[in-house]
């Protein structure tokens, strides 16, 4: 069993760090491909909360089953549902009798036979459960009719998205027109939404195996559509592997302008995208 954790200070050694990548990354260390270790995660989530970057850092993310695990860790938590809408109220309730401070949900959609039940399902699990936190909604596969109309039901219950970028099966991993139209359907409905999995890097890129999103295409696509461009517009953006190039079209207020709607990604390091924000120049190294 993982020791008890002193709690977190909530309020970290501060530094210039600027505003629109506050709370970008979701220290996602216990995952594939990094499984680290709980109680070596829940340490190094600690130490990062200490760093000059740590507003970088937004929640930890663990599974539900977890959390009898983390009793007394002050950090705010993501709670991945592992199972269906039925197990949703107890993790939850579990977490408040602990003290844990829960700050998001995540749950995947089980019935692809009825995604929009599904949903509905889990928005009364949510309800019943009584616990007011943001609650990320995963829907599988392309952004066909049906999906869509899933995608309307989470934006009606007041819910947000969680789109999966990557995949230890690199042939799993979604195209760029995939991701485009699940953005572009997001924004349609005025839906948050955050990522989850192979985002670590800033721009697109591929290695041994496959191609994988990079965070800054998804913040330049996000803002190419809100602008009003095209999923054509934004399948480019996707694409694009020139760093500088993404840099240049997310100046003037363009990083902050995505934020309102591309929340955070869920990383298994939460150094990688750091230090690709510095080579790029869009942060300054302040260690």
């Amino acid at each position: 069993m993982v020791p008890s954790h002193a709690p977190v200070d909530p309020a970290p050694r501060a530094s210039a760090w600027p505003e629109e990548w506050r709370g970008l990354v979701d220290d996602a260390a216990i995952f594939p491909p990094g499984d680290a270790p709980l109680h070596d995660a829940t340490a190094a989530h600690t130490e990062h909360r200490g760093e000059w970057w740590a507003d970088l850092v937004g929640t930890f993310v663990l599974r539900d089953t977890d959390l009898p695990l983390v009793r007394g860790f002050g950090a705010p938590l993501s709670v991945v549902v592992t199972g269906g809408a039925g197990q949703l109220a107890g993790p939850l309730g579990l977490a408040t009798r602990l003290g844990l401070q829960v700050a998001a949900v995540e749950i995947a959609v089980r019935d692809v036979d009825d995604p929009v039940g599904n949903v509905r399902r889990i928005d009364a699990a949510l309800r019943a459960a009584e616990v007011d936190v943001p609650l990320f909604i995963e829907l599988s596969g392309p952004a066909t009719a049906s999906w869509l109309t899933a995608a309307d039901e989470v934006a009606a219950c007041g819910h947000r998205l969680k789109l999966r970028l990557g995949n230890l099966d690199h042939d799993l991993v979604p195209d760029a027109a995939t991701v485009a139209a699940w953005i572009d359907a997001a924004l349609d409905r005025e839906t948050r939404f955050k990522a989850t999995a192979g985002l670590h890097r800033a721009v697109r890129h591929d290695p041994e195996g496959g191609g994988a999103h990079g965070f800054l295409n998804v913040l330049a696509a996000t803002r190419t559509l809100w602008d009003g461009g095209s999923v054509d517009d934004a399948t480019a953006q996707l694409e694009q592997r020139d760093g500088a190039a993404l840099s240049a079209g997310l100046a003037d207020g363009g990083v902050a302008a995505a934020r309102r709607w591309f929340t955070s990604f869920g990383s298994c390091s939460v150094t990688e995208p750091l230090d690709d924000l510095i080579a790029l120049g869009l942060v300054e190294d302040h260690a």
